[in-house]
């Protein structure tokens, strides 16, 4: 089980120096992403990038589409930073994504990368998305699934066996399931993306720059022990060049919600 919302908010905002210059594989996924949206959203529409961070992609989204953009995060460092950054015309908001402080049908487009992995209640996040959006609004997400960091995982396995290091993910088909329920004919894709690294420590540094180290709520409360540590590194496979892999089992959601039906007489 994840940490308190509280806990997750303040690993990320301590991260918001150091998230962009680290952010490869949300840069990834998130211009993957950005890249689907090909129909322009109205005049004067209302844009929210869920999970902003430090706003990286919400400056990206108001000057695209011209919108009212909001930037929303659980984080109050990743905002602080975020809004030192942006435009004064981006509106920047603290709250929680299964509790959006947002109207019903309010909203034209929701971008949302790499964020709902780490909500306790995914399917709350989603059927917030629901609430908010305009008939014909747009939703993107992207995630991250099961099989993530699997080779850190076995390395820390051989290493440590009775305690936990990486953080668990929800499967592809669970994911799947789950949106299909909430969202109709929502379009779905999963993929396997690797990243090199030179050394194992050189990945667990990356992870600590974005704020995204081990999360669950019963992880261990001291520093782990350098023999341990040393252990991992010498159990994480190694490329016959030398370096390292890390893949990362992603996914990305498209929906769009349908459009009023007009009533008719008979």
């Amino acid at each position: 089980m994840f940490a308190t919302k509280q806990a997750v908010a303040s690993d990320f905002g301590c991260a918001s120096a150091s998230y962009e210059g680290a952010a490869r594989l949300q840069r990834q996924m998130g211009d993957a992403m950005l890249a689907t949206i090909a129909q322009p959203v109205p005049q004067g529409a209302t844009v929210v990038d869920l999970g902003c961070g430090t706003g990286w992609y919400t400056r990206q989204l108001a000057q695209r589409f011209g919108a009212h953009t909001v930037g929303v995060d659980l984080a109050p460092g990743m905002l602080a930073y975020a809004k030192a950054l942006g435009p004064e015309t981006i509106q920047w908001l603290e709250a929680d994504a299964e509790r959006l402080p947002l109207a019903d049908q309010s909203v034209d487009l929701i971008y949302s990368n790499l964020m709902i992995q780490w909500c306790h209640n995914p399917q709350g996040v989603l059927r917030e998305c629901l609430r908010v959006l305009r008939p014909g609004g747009q939703l993107r997400v992207s995630t991250l699934l099961l099989g993530t960091l699997q080779e850190l995982q076995q390395a820390w396995t051989l290493a440590d066996p009775h305690q936990k290091h990486v953080n668990g993910f929800i499967s592809a088909v669970d994911f799947a399931a789950t949106t299909v329920e909430i969202l109709p004919a929502a379009h779905w894709r999963s993929q396997m993306i690797t990243l090199d690294y030179p050394t194992s420590m050189a990945l667990m540094n990356e992870l600590r720059q974005l704020g995204a180290g081990y999360k669950d709520i019963q992880r261990r409360k001291t520093a782990t022990a350098p023999g341990r540590l040393k252990q991992m590194c010498q159990n994480y496979p190694q490329q016959p060049g030398g370096g390292i892999v890390a893949s990362y089992h992603a996914g990305w959601l498209e929906w769009r919600k349908p459009l009023l039906t007009p009533l008719t007489c008979d």
